[in-house]
């Protein structure tokens, strides 16, 4: 029987950031992941340290960047990859008053390292009346490249099983460990996205979810090399391709692409471009959300060797490596964790 320190199931943004902890302090593991639909693979990967509908910094929004970029180029650069792009995010007014209340908040402590005080025109073929900020330091990560690139690694090194995870085959220990087919392991840990609905020992925690999706646009006559955001995201892939959304819908819960979604997002497209464009793909995914949009970290109460990191909702690639050094401090040096992040504060869902 092989024996790790952990085994960590799911290998989304939150698996990767987690197993970047156990490297970076010299822990074995092994991950399991059957590669079922991810949100981590649908998302567009911009980390926008803004929220831009109120002109606000997220919770831990500096140190969640800060950390965020530093990750990021570290895997990238450990994986021999060129998959960090620093991209400018073009927010367009959407009145008078939108654009007013940009300025006031560049004003604003923290804000205004990341708020130009710059007004800028219109754009070329993009419709912008009242014209538009920029949003500094941003940058898009190309996450597929990322995962694929980790997961061959690790692979390599015979730490990553490609398979559904069976519950059924889990050995829980007394509070001494784990066993997983031909795998002891001392935890386990679950970072299975919206999976964990199908987990028997944290199902019951309030893992709303909600699906998002996605056009992939060809668009040769835009030219853009910056993302735009007004209602929707407009991110540049290069070869005139363009990644439009997301939506939010918090009623259907598959991954499946939906024509409700094309036309809103077509609406959308119709308003905003003056130049045609052919749509050459449709992504969905659900993502992991809570009901008081925070995560869901920690040990099983009844089963401590079991653990959770979950509920990154629609920051994730932001969030991810913070909540995972969170997480990796909590189990092994008994650092407490926050109650806005900590499953404990859901004591009746166990």
């Amino acid at each position: 029987m092989k024996t790790v320190d952990y085994i960590v199931v799911g290998f989304g943004l939150a698996g990767m950031a987690f197993c970047d902890q156990l490297e970076r302090h010299d822990k074995t593991f092994v991950v399991v992941d059957g590669r079922f639909p991810s949100a981590s693979r649908v998302a567009a990967g911009l980390i926008n340290p803004v929220i831009l509908k109120r002109y606000t910094i997220p919770w831990k929004g500096e140190e969640q960047f800060d950390l965020a970029l530093d990750f990021f180029n570290s895997v990238a650069a450990r994986l021999d990859l060129e998959a960090v792009d620093y991209m400018p995010v073009h927010k367009l007014f959407a009145s008078a008053e939108d654009q007013n209340n940009w300025f006031e908040a560049s004003d604003k402590p923290v804000l205004n390292r990341f708020l130009s005080d710059v007004l800028l025109k219109d754009t070329h073929l993009v419709h912008t009346p009242y014209g538009k900020g920029q949003v500094l330091e941003s940058v898009r990560i190309q996450i597929n490249r990322l995962l694929d690139a980790y997961a061959e690694r690790l692979k390599t090194e015979e730490c990553y099983i490609e398979t559904g995870f069976d519950y059924d085959n889990l050995i829980i220990k007394d509070q001494y460990g784990i066993e997983y087919g031909d795998i002891a392991a001392k935890q386990i840990v679950f970072a299975e996205g919206f999976g964990l609905k199908n987990n028997p020992y944290f199902n019951k925690l309030p893992l709303v979810g909600n699906k998002g999706e996605y056009l992939i646009i060809k668009a040769p006559k835009l030219q853009l090399e910056q993302a735009l955001k007004s209602t929707f995201f407009i991110i540049p892939l290069g070869d005139d391709l363009y990644k439009v959304g997301a939506t939010f819908n918090w009623n259907d819960k598959d991954a499946l692409p939906s024509l409700e979604s094309r036309g809103e997002l077509e609406a959308y497209l119709a308003k905003i471009l003056k130049c045609d464009y052919e749509v050459v793909d449709q992504q969905a995914g659900v993502r992991p959300t809570t009901g008081d949009r925070r995560p869901l970290l920690g040990r099983h109460p009844q089963h401590p060797q079991l653990v959770l990191l979950n509920g990154l909702g629609t920051r994730g690639t932001m969030m991810a490596p913070y909540l995972a050094r969170l997480l990796y401090e909590h189990l092994e040096s008994g650092i407490p964790l926050d109650d806005t992040v900590s499953i404990s504060r859901f004591p009746k869902k166990f």
